[in-house]
């Protein structure tokens, strides 16, 4: 079967690349329905970031072992079973009824969303054996991958004009639907001929490891080192490193190490994980500055966002082709320091800035992503054998979930510990004060209880702050990524796309 070109193989993608526009959609429509979610269950400004960030921990612990699960009981199956499971979950999102049941349904979003990420790759490995035609379908998945999570503020923003916050959940449904009956037909079965069995406590390994060492970045950012994030630390890295050895003992490991060996994929792995980290910390934040600073209206803030959308989607269909034209390195490192540039201009907003710095740093920042993140995630699909096609994937993903977790984690602490410090205009009483402390959302709201004249005062106090740890996330965001940029154009040297077909 090689060499054949599949019928259908078009349509076939076109329903893998639905369900992970969703699941990245997922990560990021969030962000717009926050001050409305807020509104109706009360969250704690700590039950707050767990809403946002639980998805793409429990995505980011379950992906290695869902891949390597994928591997074992085919693709096709795997991904049906949590396309199915994503459309039921989604449902329990849509009409919570308080803050602890929205952290466990957006858990369980998680681990359904794990089963769907990785087995759109490899079987994208499976059905495009031409590497070109490969390379443009990698760029499509890439694409929507990273267009999802700019796609989500404008598909929310839409949703909340006209429905309640429930309802950025409920169109899963449809398209999951769609998924299930299109895939049965069209998507070919794919697994690992000779997978060994599914190794359980590696699985507990990988999800104790991620969550422990994902946890302790979010606190530490929050609240400094404290024992919590010294246990969760210490936790985190056993977990890992016992996952590290465990695989290089096992006969058919979860996840086969000697890949980060592979210079050129430990490089793509790590530019992979910073570009998103760059693109979701950027999107999350700027959609409450959008509404919350500068006024504007949920749809208007979504559409706001979609210059990232459009350089995404551009650059990710140009990619491959630009990789082979001038080299892997160029295109990675270029993206990167792209985004690296696009966020040091931010450093220098106010809450007046006009929209064409915006727009033109969000455009900037997508094209960016769309060349980074799809020449890596070509680079890390083609560095290993197809029957690992899986494993390999979840890697990838992996780093596109951690990335999107800890962007929100880590730019999201500098932003609330730099907002949370700010002064009170005298005379505000202290609940109303404790209330404008949580978060911006909270500030605006409370500030209803004031007179005009003190309530003006507050809100505009609370928006410098938020502003002022915007400027600092984007500066530290834009360090990290013009260093990864560096590091990028000498672990990708003599890196190249594969060019002629497979056999």
């Amino acid at each position: 079967m090689e060499g054949v070109r599949r019928p259908g193989r078009w349509l076939a993608l076109a329903v893998l690349v639905l369900a992970v526009l969703l699941v990245a959609v997922d990560a990021t429509v969030l962000g717009l329905a926050t001050p409305f979610l807020s509104e109706d269950l009360k969250p704690t400004g700590t039950q707050l970031l767990w809403i946002g960030d639980v998805y793409s921990f429990v995505i980011a612990g379950l992906l290695v072992s869902m891949g390597s699960l994928g591997d074992r009981i085919g693709r096709k199956k795997l991904l049906l079973i949590g396309a199915t499971a994503f459309g039921a979950v989604s449902v329990l999102n849509a009409y919570a009824t308080s803050p602890e049941m929205m952290i466990a349904a957006r858990a369980l979003l998680g681990v359904a969303g794990a089963t769907l990420m990785p087995s759109t790759l490899a079987l994208i490995r499976n059905l495009f054996h031409d590497p070109r035609e490969r390379s443009l379908a990698i760029g499509i998945w890439g694409a929507m991958a990273s267009a999802g999570a700019a796609v989500g503020p404008v598909v929310g923003g839409f949703l909340l004009e006209h429905f309640w916050w429930g309802s950025v959940f409920l169109i899963n449904l449809p398209v999951m639907a769609v998924l299930v009956v299109v895939g049965i037909k069209l998507i070919p079965e794919s697994r690992n001929p000779n997978p060994g069995p599914w190794d359980l406590p590696s699985v507990g390994l990988s999800l104790v490891g991620m969550i422990g060492v994902v946890y302790a970045v979010k606190e530490l950012a929050s609240h400094g080192p404290t024992l919590d994030v010294a246990v969760a630390t210490l936790v985190g890295a056993g977990g890992l490193t016992w996952f590290v050895r465990r695989q290089l003992t096992l006969p058919a490991p979860l996840l086969d190490m000697r890949l980060f060996r592979n210079r050129g994929f430990s490089g793509a792995v790590l530019a992979d994980l910073l570009t998103i980290l760059g693109l979701a910390g950027l999107v999350f934040f700027l959609s409450q500055y959008f509404q919350l600073v500068q006024g504007r209206a949920p749809l208007e803030a979504g559409l706001a966002e979609l210059p990232a959308a459009i350089g995404s989607v551009t650059a990710g269909l140009l990619a491959g082709r630009f990789a082979r034209r001038f080299s892997v390195r160029t295109a990675v490192a270029g993206g990167l320091a792209a985004i690296g540039l696009a966020l040091a201009v931010l450093t220098v907003i106010g809450r007046t800035t006009g929209y064409p710095i915006l727009g033109a740093s969000l455009l900037v920042v997508g094209v960016g992503a769309g060349l980074a993140f799809t020449v890596t995630a070509d680079v890390i699909l083609s560095s290993v054998p197809k029957d690992q096609a899986g494993s390999a994937s979840a890697v990838s993903e992996t780093a596109y979930e951690l990335g999107a977790a800890l962007g929100i984690a880590v730019l999201g602490s500098i932003v609330t510990g730099v907002y949370r410090g700010f002064t009170t205009p005298a005379g505000v009483p202290s609940d109303v004060a404790a209330a404008a402390h949580d978060s911006l959302g909270g500030a605006v709201e409370a500030s209803s209880a004031l007179a005009p004249a003190q309530a003006g005062a507050l809100v505009a106090a609370a928006q410098d702050a938020f502003v002022d740890g915007l400027r600092i996330a984007a500066g530290v965001g834009a360090a990290v990524l013009l260093a990864t940029a560096v590091a990028a154009w000498f672990l990708l040297r003599d890196q190249k796309l594969v060019d002629g077909a497979e056999h």
